[in-house]
């Protein structure tokens, strides 16, 4: 599953100034910002390439960048211009579970031509990103994905040295457009998930990033990639780890491993100082170990000669489980192409190959296909939550939580020594995961797989917090 570097350089143009991102709408009169969500033209292949029919929040894509400060109340009048109904998940917020966004389950769906209000409080600094929740799979293919920077108290990086890097793979045709009649298609719904063939850096291909000597930079990965894991190794650029999934890890670390896999959702900070002028690139790691594909290019200019003191990274104070009075639940994944099927159920009756076929359900978890009607947990508010999930499948799969954080505290195969807080861990094939989260927010909260196609062919359940 890592890149094909010769299918990502294939058409890929000289490198180019990346777009900027734009800040959400101007605010209304009673406190809301406008955003919509619409259809947009845009060039994915090169600047001269032919158009795409994609969805953008406010036509943009990735969507206008959501800057709010830690505490800060978020009120965000969402308006559907698309010809299906959609939603707004804002991912990783520990937010009030009726403003989730999972249609279905928090809200019913934003009509077109309706809107609805979303309003919220962001307890927690860090890197986070909105996207659409009805037919993800489909709705995020598209672009209906943005950036949510929740920034510390006192801002720790100016704004010119706080970097974003939303990475997303899209899978074009031979005329160089997005691939619309391959959505849906069965092969990446029981495999690995749609995965692309072009790579995109903030909706352009490699952009050039100016930077100079002598500064410390904050630079935010998003993997936005409906399946694909990214390999990444932070050390080819001198970059140290200050937070995962928008949670600080306390002092910024340099990782002993190679490479660091990044999943579907899941985002990594770092912090880097360049010393001497020229272009540094930064790169995903590939099969072949000595040809990384560089994703952008740092411009170094000359600045200070030395970087200050890296500023100090404020902690978390997420509530740490109790593991001696947790409660305990086993999640069991299924299905999929060379998986176990056969005694999957489908609405309570044993799903046969027509049912997979006319369902599309062919992933299950504890047995069942289907969205449960019945929570797959149910704690009291304040409880701490201990959840084994199996991977019996034979593709790895990127786990997601809302409205909560967790720590792995084991993992078959490999030793866990350390525990940062995350909202979302990648399972191996044949692995079980452990994790462990005080569950303090009440509500009804999503389980499910972000492999996009594995969510929507049975990889997903919730649990209830009262």
């Amino acid at each position: 599953m890592t890149i094909d570097r010769r299918a990502f350089l294939k058409q890929t143009a000289a490198a180019f100034a990346a777009a900027p991102f734009l800040t959400v709408g101007a605010t209304a009169a009673d406190g809301f910002r406008e955003l919509t969500a619409r259809k947009a033209k845009i060039k994915l292949a090169d600047p001269d390439g032919p158009t795409s029919d994609l969805w953008g929040y406010d036509g943009t894509v990735p969507g206008p960048i959501i800057r709010a400060k830690r505490g800060e109340t978020l009120r965000i009048r969402f308006r559907n211009a698309l010809d299906e109904p959609t939603s707004v998940h804002w991912h990783g917020i520990r937010i009030d579970n009726a403003m989730d966004g999972v249609s279905g389950l928090t809200q019913d769906a934003v009509e077109p031509g309706e809107s609805f209000d979303y309003v919220f409080t962001v307890p927690d600094a860090g890197t986070y990103w909105y996207h659409a929740h009805n037919k993800s799979w489909n709705e995020v293919a598209r672009g209906l994905y943005g950036l949510l920077v929740v920034d510390e108290d006192e801002p720790l990086f100016a704004p010119e040295a706080d970097i974003s890097f939303v990475l997303d793979d899209w899978l074009l045709d031979d005329s160089g457009r997005f691939d619309v009649a391959s959505l849906g298609n069965m092969m990446d719904w029981s495999h690995g998930g749609r995965t692309g063939n072009r790579l995109t850096v903030n909706g352009v291909t490699r952009p050039d990033v100016a930077v100079e000597t002598g500064r410390w930079y904050r630079v935010r990965l998003l993997n936005a990639c409906n399946s694909r894991i990214l390999y990444f190794d932070p050390n080819r650029v001198g970059g140290k780890v200050i937070a995962y999934d928008g949670q600080p890890v306390g002092e910024a670390r340099k990782l002993d491993y190679s490479p660091h896999l990044i999943g579907p959702a899941q985002r990594v900070d770092l912090v880097l100082t360049f010393d001497r002028p020229g272009s540094v690139p930064i790169s995903l790691e590939t099969e072949d170990k000595e040809k990384p594909y560089p994703f952008a290019t740092f411009r170094v200019a000359n600045g200070s000669a030395a970087a200050p003191a890296l500023p100090a990274i404020p902690g978390t104070d997420l509530p740490v489980p109790d593991l001696s009075a947790a409660k305990h639940f086993k999640l069991l994944m299924e299905g999929g192409a060379m998986g176990r099927i056969g005694h999957l159920t489908y609405e309570g009756k044993p799903i046969t190959r027509q049912v997979m076929m006319e369902s599309r359900r062919m992933w299950g978890f504890n047995g069942i296909t289907n969205f449960p009607d019945e929570p797959f947990f149910s704690v009291k508010r304040g409880e701490t939550v201990v959840i084994d999930t199996v991977n019996q499948t034979a593709f790895p799969h990127a786990m997601h939580t809302h409205g909560h954080h967790f720590q792995v505290i084991d993992r078959s195969g490999s030793e866990v020594a350390e525990t940062p807080w995350r909202d979302t861990f990648l399972i191996g094939p044949e692995q079980t995961t452990r994790i462990a989260f005080v569950a303090d927010n009440p509500g009804k909260w999503l389980y499910h797989c972000h492999m996009l196609e594995h969510a929507a062919a049975g990889m997903t359940t919730w649990f209830e917090v009262t």
